[in-house]
């Protein structure tokens, strides 16, 4: 599916649910995501409850796209790596994870030792692993079963 495709569903599906969209916009987010980033007038109705109706149409939208676009042999899915932000939401919440990977990993570099952190979602503990992969003194594991999952950041010296 091309990427206008995905935005004009997105708007689609946005406005079935009674939100007016005011825009929709591609931004980049490196070489494995791409960010569409939603203006509504009324985001209340998935940012609450810790944004649970926005994870949910990320979901459906990956879902419908999937559909659309079946796999070759060999061939990988790159479009399923898209994130859709409603008024910045999900940026904010990226930010905030990675300064708490960040901050996390300067602990464990000072402590030289390994340090947990809280339990996290799926999509939270990959913005952990992704920050600190390009780290040589530091290794990120994800550990636990469920809703206490949680990455672990590991010194392991300097290589």
């Amino acid at each position: 599916m091309k990427k206008e495709e995905i935005q004009s569903l997105i708007k689609e599906l946005i406005e079935k649910t009674g939100v007016v969209t005011t825009k929709v916009a591609i931004t980049e987010d490196g070489p494995s995501n791409t960010w569409f980033s939603v203006e509504v007038n009324e985001p209340h109705f998935f940012i609450g409850h810790d944004g649970e109706a926005l994870y949910a149409l990320n979901h459906l939208v990956r879902r419908i796209i999937e559909t659309e676009r079946p796999l070759k042999d060999g061939e990988i899915e790159t479009e399923n790596n898209i994130l859709i932000d409603i008024n910045g939401f999900q940026k904010k919440r990226v930010e905030n994870v990675r300064a708490v990977a960040h901050m996390m990993g300067e602990r464990a570099r000072y402590f030289k030792s390994s340090i947990e952190v809280d339990p996290m979602s799926a999509f939270e503990r990959r913005i952990v692993h992704e920050f600190l992969s390009n780290a040589a003194d530091l290794k990120t594991e994800s550990v636990g079963f469920g809703p206490t999952r949680r990455v672990v950041i590991k010194y392991v010296g300097a290589l």
